[in-house]
């Protein structure tokens, strides 16, 4: 059990200057492209913590795929007299996450209530921590491997706890919005970097990075596609020479692709504007996907003054060293090292392994069938045929119905010359169809698909053909005869 306890304090919050001392200095990098621009990126990520139940909301479970509104409570409804009590899990998964991206975790952290009207949001407020995270600091290194040039590091502004929001859905009913709010109390990770990103390029792979570190934690599930990830990006352009740029932030982006579309179109639009005599303002706006560009949604200066205020029905959370470093002990391998690891260990290229690390869960499956077998036999069937055949059917690798034991007892079947590479591939194809957990050899059984190594039985199959088809056999049109015939004289 995480065993913490409150206390008022007078603490003050770090400066913006305490705060970047806490990240490894580097040199500031300058990336320009041939007309003499460089773009500067920072990037706020959203990650759904993986916890059983909510953050501030008792026993209540998380929802992701159960009826609309059957999964909330009176803390999540803000039901008169109900107060918000904070969720250990939750907790003790941002503490790892910190660690893991070498972030200072604060042994005092405070929430705050961010003040803002929307119909999803029915306390009128958000419990965040605005002012007094739970970590500050920290990196994410960039290195040749993860496909940069020269290796370099993402510095991370803060990690703070807050409540994630219900969901709205509009024009399911003409005209109406319908609020669904399962996901309303969420226990969230906002996860903010520096702007030490200058390009969509390494934005993608700082994201994607992010998302293999979450997921190796297990403190979310980082899924993008299913909105337990979410992005906002912040950019600016300047020439070489002189100072940043006005920055403007993109919201809600769900995809690293379309991330990266996003940053490219805003800074095409702010080079252009200013080539034109135009200014940059300082703006929120959103990306069409379908159009590939970016449109305003709202002005900074119009921008809701969201109040701040210290919760005050949470008092400070205090972390003791001792948790701080129990908790460190039980962090696992970590993407990078995992990375050299199996790269040497199992001599696959990079390309193999980031397959791998990319797809959750694949590497301790591959592993697991790895013991006592052909390493790469096992990759190939993996890589190539398992995730084509789970790519065809839509089937995300998490989801997958083959076991461990049937994937081993298929590569030992093609390893041992029980049955061919075509063969296995048509079993693989099978279990995954059925999902019943048969085995390969009960396959092979009941489609008579075993291999024959009898050389008798096999020359008195084929002399049994030859002589039942004797006036097929003896014509000159038959291809595979006339080369027999030719190789006899």
């Amino acid at each position: 059990m995480l065993s913490w306890w409150y206390r008022r304090s007078t603490t003050r919050p770090l400066t913006r200057f305490q705060i970047r001392t806490l990240v490894t200095e580097q040199q500031p990098r300058s990336v320009f492209n041939k007309q003499g621009w460089e773009a500067v990126i920072g990037i706020e990520v959203h990650a759904q913590i993986d916890s059983k139940t909510k953050l501030f909301s008792g026993n209540m479970e998380t929802s992701y795929e159960e009826p609309p509104n059957s999964k909330v409570s009176m803390v999540d409804l803000a039901y008169p007299g109900v107060q918000p009590r904070l969720n250990e899990e939750c907790v003790e998964l941002a503490v790892k996450t910190a660690l893991a991206l070498k972030a200072t975790v604060q042994k005092r952290s405070r929430f705050d209530r961010k003040h803002y009207f929307y119909p999803d949001l029915p306390q009128g407020y958000q419990i965040t921590q605005q002012r007094e995270p739970i970590a500050r600091g920290g990196m994410i290194t960039l290195t040749e491997l993860d496909g940069v040039s020269e290796p370099f590091h993402v510095g991370l502004h803060q990690i703070q706890l807050e409540q994630d929001t219900g969901k709205s859905m509009h024009d399911m009913v003409v005209g109406s919005t319908l609020l669904d709010m399962n996901r309303a109390g969420t226990g969230l990770m906002e996860i903010v970097t520096q702007p030490d990103l200058r390009s969509s390029y390494e934005a993608g792979l700082l994201v994607k990075k992010l998302q293999n570190i979450l997921q190796c934690v297990g403190s979310s599930q980082a899924s993008m596609n299913e909105g337990s990830m979410r992005c906002d990006v912040n950019v600016s352009v300047h020439k070489q020479g002189e100072p940043f740029g006005t920055r403007c932030e993109i919201k809600n982006l769900n995809s690293i692709r379309f991330l990266s579309m996003a940053i490219d179109a805003e800074i095409e639009r702010q080079i252009k504007l200013i080539e034109k005599g135009g200014q940059v303002t300082s703006e929120t706006r959103g990306f069409d996907v379908a159009k590939k560009t970016t449109f305003k949604l709202r002005g900074k200066e119009t921008a809701p003054d969201y109040r701040y205020m210290p919760e005050p029905d949470l008092p400070p959370l205090i972390l003791s060293q001792d948790i701080i470093d129990s908790l460190a002990k039980e962090l696992p391998e970590l993407p990078d090292e995992t990375r050299s690891r199996i790269i040497e260990h199992y001599k696959m290229s990079l390309d193999d392994a980031h397959s791998l690390l990319n797809e959750p869960g694949s590497l301790t499956f591959f592993e697991k069938v790895c013991q006592g077998r052909n390493s790469q036999a096992v990759l190939n069937w993996t890589i190539n045929d398992l995730f084509g055949e789970l790519a065809k059917q839509e089937i995300p690798f998490m989801q997958s119905p083959v076991s461990i034991d049937q994937m081993g007892s298929l590569v030992d079947l093609v390893q041992d010359n029980k049955i061919t590479g075509k063969i296995g591939k048509d079993i693989l194809r099978i279990m995954i169809e059925e999902g019943n957990g048969i085995m390969p050899q009960k396959i092979v059984e009941q489609k008579g698909w075993a291999r024959m190594d009898d050389s008798d039985m096999l020359n008195t199959i084929c002399n049994t053909l030859i002589t039942k088809h004797a006036d097929q056999v003896n014509s000159s049109e038959t291809i595979v005869f006339k080369r027999v015939k030719k190789n006899e004289q």
